[in-house]
């Protein structure tokens, strides 16, 4: 009688792992096939007119003269003709002065333009044109608390007295001063001022949005350690037309960066892309700023920057060229203090996009000016440089012509 118990205890158990052996392989059968999540999933757009088609007619591009880059999108590039590709540093400004190679700009280890693809880079002067104005540019200038009364005051004083009525500045505190000087062109983020990945992210998701609402052609972010040449910028942006893809700025490194999805638990999900660093400037066409409208706008850019753990200028680069496959344009026309600027002086300094200045710990790493202000008149160099522009300013001393 027990020998017919254990027989009957061990068949019962054999039974019992066959039949959840059995269970486990059709389990598989029962669940539905995968499908990949469509990434990130976005809130609905903000109604805004988001044909890309050209409002304005474009000037007639003879054949032989315009670039060609190569790939597959909506982007710039794809609407021009086999011809020569021609770097950024050959780019004419039309000023009048002679155009700059980019070896006599760069060399420094945060500038990677000699290795720059062949679809990375832009047209020259004889490609997509526009007629363009500066009413039809939004300056976004991201600066904090403590810098409001310094490096802000300097920009007051320059560059931004040319452009007030383009220009609004991101902030996280609401001081009466600055809004007596800037008016509803300040605007109180209510971001956090602790230099973070979240707050940077915070303040460009406000700059985005305020951008869409402008309904303006382009968009400019700058920092505030920032000079912006509005004439140079101006002929820079009118070789393009607002109503291609088109992002344009300054790498801060020599190759893309890879970023992972951090939601897929297996982090399986990477992408590799460029980048245009913040810190020296990058410019955004409206059309491909609204394509960018599922992840970046109504606060979807912070929740794309917490998705692959990036700040503000990277996440820009990861929706653009990671998400929209748009082509960063490099350009060596755009500046940081993180560079050696002492390599930029005399003729080419005027012909440059935006320029910036060393910090406290790096004073000397400034542009070379020469005949207006003093180093100790002038530590940034900003006034020498806006006095070089606008000759007429009341504050410029006689110039000694460069």
């Amino acid at each position: 009688m027990t020998i017919s118990c254990i027989g009957l205890c061990k068949i019962c158990f054999l039974s019992s792992v066959i039949f959840c052996a059995f269970l486990l392989l059709l389990i598989p059968k029962f669940q539905n096939p995968w499908r990949p999540r469509n990434y990130p999933q976005p809130h609905p757009p903000p109604p805004f007119n988001a044909s890309c088609k050209s409002a304005i007619p474009l000037q007639h591009v003879d054949s032989s003269t315009t670039d060609h880059l190569d790939g597959e999108g909506n982007d710039i590039a794809h609407a021009m003709k086999d011809g020569p590709i021609e770097r950024w540093g050959d780019y004419i400004l039309g000023t009048g002065r002679s155009s700059m190679k980019l070896k006599e700009l760069d060399g420094s280890p945060s500038s990677p333009l000699h290795v720059v693809p062949k679809d990375h880079l832009g047209p020259t002067t004889n490609s997509i044109k526009e007629n363009l104005d500066l009413k039809d540019i939004f300056i976004a200038v991201k600066t904090t608390r403590k810098y409001h009364k310094t490096r802000l005051n300097l920009l007051f004083q320059t560059w931004i007295s040319q452009a007030t009525g383009q220009t609004f500045i991101f902030t996280d505190w609401e001081d009466q001063e600055l809004r007596l000087q800037a008016g509803d062109h300040m605007i109180n983020t209510n971001c956090s001022a602790v230099h973070t990945r979240q707050a940077l992210c915070c303040k460009m998701s406000v700059e985005y949005d305020k951008f869409l609402e402008s309904g303006r052609k382009w968009f400019c972010h700058v920092d505030d350690d920032n000079y912006v040449n509005l004439q140079s910028l101006l002929r820079l942006l009118s070789a393009f037309s607002h109503s291609q893809d088109v992002y344009v700025g300054r790498p801060s490194l020599d190759h893309p960066i890879e970023a992972a999805d951090h939601d897929q638990k297996d982090g399986s999900m990477t992408v590799k892309f460029w980048f245009a660093t913040g810190g020296a400037g990058f410019c955004i066409s409206r059309c491909l700023a609204l394509k960018m409208s599922p992840w970046a706008s109504l606060g979807n850019f912070i929740s794309t920057a917490e998705r692959v753990r990036l700040p503000d200028d990277c996440t820009v680069g990861y929706i653009i060229e990671g998400l929209l496959e748009v082509k960063l344009l490099h350009s060596s026309l755009f500046h940081s203090h993180l560079e050696n600027l002492q390599r930029l002086h005399g003729d080419a300094v005027l012909q440059q996009v935006t320029l910036s200045y060393g910090g406290p710990e790096n004073k000397l790493n400034v542009v070379n000016v020469e005949g207006v202000f003093s180093v100790h008149q002038d530590p940034t160099r900003f006034k020498s440089i806006h006095c070089l522009l606008y000759p007429d300013t009341v504050w410029c001393p006689a110039i000694k012509m460069l």
